[in-house]
């Protein structure tokens, strides 16, 4: 009852017309994000990041929860008439609704996309908010040694899931924990890796390293495979839900929102295993087996419903944990970090105005996002046109001056300069980056809890994995690989057999 309260009056404050203006905005950036090709939510929310030095925190978490959600609707609309995804989640919806758009049913194909991304988003984050509380108040009572095992589950599973190779996801992992490590030691007042410059004595920003990796990296990267000449977007035709198309897809909507939300809770579940899973049980379960691979409506209808599901799943951990477990999520830390909030089981406490205005957000937006993209979808596809050449200059000339203004310092641009040129060496040779990012913000937190764990036990090892939560954590991370790389398996052989 306390959390419908709360709820209310989250509401209240998210209703008001400055905050339904960044909502706005948040959705419509996130939308055109998606659209686009290449461009993600975690490369916007990086490149906004500095917003967080200007705006109070609940706008700009709100923009940013809005580029995140909008950045799922998006993406399919490039995947259907482009045959191209906008964001790695909508993959799978470019295997049927690429086909229903050559078919002529390619208004039907967005139509369930953006229904099913409402149904979904709006299920789960009814859930969000019925168990983010209950978890908070669980985790108040975790001790140190607890955390530690939290996060070794969370370097474990995202640096050994994401990315095609665990080896390389863990050399990803090494080096956000060693940049993490550069400044000064909290404990002793000694410089670590600072290499006798000044303006490293204070450790390298957050905001540097993520505008570097997904801004400056990922423009690189996608100039350097740009393909040249007109982009060829396939007519929307046909009619845009039927009788039968909605027959056809309530079921897939409602079976791909309870896969994907669990799975997004899940540290490296996100969107990307649970849109695969929903394809390959819509295909099981179909009446119209047949039409797999030609066009099937149910196709489209669970992988998107999968994919928001999931969206909202991911926040349930990164609001009661602290612990992001996809990119965008890592970024979004990094935001609460610049107001100085640690999101975790103190966030509801501490921050329970701000943090229940963001969740009364998240329906707003979602009703501003079926607005946006079911009327105004040939608006979106015009956004294809903008001359790439133009877009990603313009984002290297925003990232620049975004990490100008964090500190006023030049030194920042040639630290910006040197992690975007690692995170195009990282993506062309197939090294995930989002492992980096959180070992970037995640290790020193690791850091301080193992030291304070070894202060309580007086050095003793042996705490760090005796505590009845850890022994449960370091089980349930055993099972999770083994799950986790046999749905890579079966993943593997969908795409084959696709």
């Amino acid at each position: 009852m306390d959390s419908i309260t709360a709820l209310l009056e989250g509401f209240a404050t998210a209703a008001q017309p400055e905050y339904l203006l960044y909502a706005l905005l948040g959705v419509t950036l996130g939308t055109a994000v998606g659209v686009l090709p290449g461009i993600g939510p975690a490369m916007t929310v990086a490149l906004l990041l500095p917003l967080t030095y200007t705006l109070e925190p609940t706008a700009a978490l709100i923009i940013f929860a809005g580029i995140y959600y909008g950045g799922m609707y998006g993406g399919s609309t490039t995947s259907i008439l482009l045959n191209t995804p906008g964001e790695s989640a909508s993959v799978v919806t470019a295997l049927e609704g690429n086909k229903m758009a050559k078919a002529g049913r390619g208004a039907a194909a967005l139509a369930t996309a953006a229904i099913g991304s409402f149904v979904a988003g709006t299920i789960a984050t009814v859930l969000l908010t019925l168990l983010a509380p209950t978890i908070a108040d669980f985790a108040v009572q975790l001790g140190p040694a607890d955390y530690v095992a939290l996060m070794v589950v969370a370097f474990t599973t995202v640096a050994a899931l994401l990315g095609s190779s665990p080896v390389r996801g863990l050399a990803s992992l090494g080096l956000g924990l060693f940049i993490g490590l550069v400044g000064t030691d909290t404990l002793t007042g000694q410089q670590r890796f600072t290499l006798g410059i000044a303006t490293m004595a204070d450790g390298i920003d957050v905001v540097v390293v993520a505008v570097g990796v997904f801004a400056v990296g990922e423009a690189l990267y996608v100039a350097s495979r740009l393909r040249h000449g007109p982009i060829e977007v396939i007519p929307i035709g046909g009619k845009w839900m039927t009788r039968g198309f909605w027959s056809r897809s309530w079921k897939p909507w409602l079976r791909g929102t309870f896969i994907g939300f669990p799975i997004g809770t899940v540290p490296a579940g996100g969107a990307d295993v649970s849109t695969f899973l929903s394809y390959a049980a819509e295909k099981k379960l179909s009446k119209r087996p047949e039409e797999f691979g030609k066009g099937a409506i149910e196709g489209v209808a669970g992988p998107e419903a999968a994919n928001n599901a999931a969206a909202a799943g991911v926040l349930v951990p990164l609001l009661t944990l602290g612990l992001p477990t996809t990119a965008t999520a890592a970024v979004i830390v990094a935001a609460f970090q610049s107001y100085g909030i640690q999101p975790g089981p103190l966030l509801f406490t501490n921050n329970s105005a701000m943090v229940w205005a963001l969740i009364a957000s998240l329906y707003i937006g979602n009703v501003m996002l079926l607005v946006l993209n079911l009327p105004l979808v040939k608006i979106w596809v015009k956004v294809l046109q903008i001359p790439r050449p133009y877009l990603y200059a313009g984002i290297l000339l925003f990232a620049a001056l975004g990490t100008y203004a964090v500190n006023f310092v030049v030194d920042d641009l040639i630290v910006l300069l040197v992690i975007g040129v690692v995170g195009f060496f990282m993506r062309r040779h197939g090294y995930p980056v989002a492992p980096l990012v959180v070992g970037l913000i995640l290790g020193p937190m690791a850091e301080e809890q193992v030291r304070r764990t070894l202060q309580i036990s007086e050095g003793s090892l042996s705490a760090l994995v005796t505590s009845p939560f850890a022994a449960v954590a370091y089980t349930v991370l055993v099972v999770l690989l083994v799950v986790a790389f046999t749905l890579r398996l079966r993943r593997k052989k969908t795409e084959v057999t696709v």
